[in-house]
């Protein structure tokens, strides 16, 4: 009887155990777990696009090793806007690779990484959108992210990507509250404006400069000139000034 008791009560512990160490998933999507990921805490968003025909596709590239390396992250919408999670949000998936944003490298170990389903010549399905928006609700809101730190994957790492290309509507996101986006009344930039140091505030990597010049005219003007445009100091200008209005992060 005492060994059953034992039984009983080593078997609850294991229980509990296993409770208090599995990964919380989030309701909002259906779990299709990954291995390959690591420990971390999120700060903020990355968008892709998948660049595959299907998601029951992406899914299996993002859940195996596969010719070009393993890859994870943490969500993936569909077209139809059904979403799966497949790492934790804690745990680091290998989503941005060699990525930098203002000033942080190794976005990997501080982003939530949100695949979507589509090959990048297309335009994004309404469904889609609606669904990634109201993820970023709850993410945003959850884990205390930053709303205006939803950015593209082209935008931390501009000399190798452009997902989720010139079709995502950034503009879009940023009228619900997401990542950031000129406001109408855009005024001239002032005498003397630094566009490049605005660009470099904003959070783009100079490193390559006219790269992240394409990556900015893809995220906030819809087209990849690799050269300034008419506009774009002004577009730099609002966001600054933007960026500037913007509350303290709370140190923790």
């Amino acid at each position: 009887m005492k060994s059953v008791r034992l039984l009983a009560v080593l078997l609850g512990l294991l229980v509990i155990s296993a409770c208090a160490t599995a990964p919380p998933r989030n309701p909002l999507a259906d779990w299709r777990p990954s291995p390959n990921h690591e420990p971390r805490r999120a700060r903020m968003v990355v968008i892709h696009h998948t660049a595959m025909r299907s998601a029951e596709g992406a899914l299996l590239v993002l859940q195996t090793r596969n010719s070009g390396g393993r890859v994870s992250s943490h969500y993936l919408i569909g077209e139809d806007g059904r979403r799966y999670q497949l790492v934790a949000e804690q745990e680091r998936a290998w989503h941005a690779g060699s990525s930098r944003w203002a000033g942080m490298d190794d976005i990997n170990s501080i982003s939530i990484g949100i695949e979507l389903d589509n090959d990048g010549s297309e335009p994004f399905s309404d469904a889609q959108i609606g669904s990634l928006l109201e993820l970023l609700a709850d993410l945003t809101d959850r884990l205390g992210i930053q709303p205006h730190l939803v950015v593209g994957h082209g935008d931390v790492a501009p000399t190798k990507k452009d997902d989720p290309s010139v079709h995502f509507p950034w503009q879009r996101l940023a009228q619900a509250g997401y990542g950031l986006w000129p406001r109408e009344a855009v005024g001239p930039a002032p005498a003397g404006f630094d566009a490049w140091a605005a660009l470099r505030l904003v959070g783009y990597d100079l490193r390559d400069p006219q790269a992240a010049l394409a990556a900015f005219h893809r995220h906030f003007r819809g087209r990849q000139d690799r050269e300034w445009l008419e506009g774009d100091a002004a577009i730099l200008h609002d966001l600054q000034l933007q960026l500037m209005e913007l509350p303290q992060a709370t140190a923790e």
